[in-house]
């Protein structure tokens, strides 16, 4: 059985509370849900506009998503779900900072207009360092996916 904890979406703001990026850097607009069993999960959403500043230059005619951008999407919400999970069990939470992508994969270009549901696992937490299975959906399509490793800090 799953046990989603939140009470409803986390929003901007809040997701502010969590990660230290901002403008143009935070990558998540809304958690969906986070799961604590059978495993640890989190849904975020990104919603893609051609307001985004990259699509200025990449490319101008035809604009798609950075896959890098895609990768720090999925590292913001494995970084949220670190967080939550750690609020949840009553700790005080880390800053995670991104140490290792493996298995990156793009299967469709991201484009204005398009909501990407980040969709993170956590595999396993140890001695500050949490490893998460990641992908990246459109419409039910999976556009990307990778495997991130991530290190705690105390702020």
């Amino acid at each position: 059985m799953n046990d989603q904890i939140l009470p409803g979406p986390v929003e901007t703001a809040r997701i502010m509370e969590f990660l230290p990026h901002r403008y143009p850097f935070l990558l998540i607009d809304r958690v969906l849900s986070l799961e604590m069993e059978p495993e640890r999960r989190l849904t975020a959403l990104k919603n893609v506009t051609i307001n985004e500043p990259f699509f200025q230059g990449h490319f101008p005619r035809n604009p798609v998503m950075p896959g890098v951008l895609m990768i720090e999407a999925m590292a913001q919400a494995s970084g949220m779900l670190a967080h939550l999970a750690a609020e949840t069990e009553g700790k005080e939470g880390e800053l995670f900072y991104l140490v290792k992508v493996d298995r990156a994969k793009f299967n469709q270009v991201v484009v204005p207009g398009d909501q990407v549901l980040l969709d993170v696992i956590q595999k396993r937490i140890m001695r500050g360092m949490g490893q998460y299975e990641c992908s990246a959906s459109v419409e039910g399509r999976r556009v990307a996916s990778c495997k991130i490793l991530c290190a705690g800090r105390k702020e």
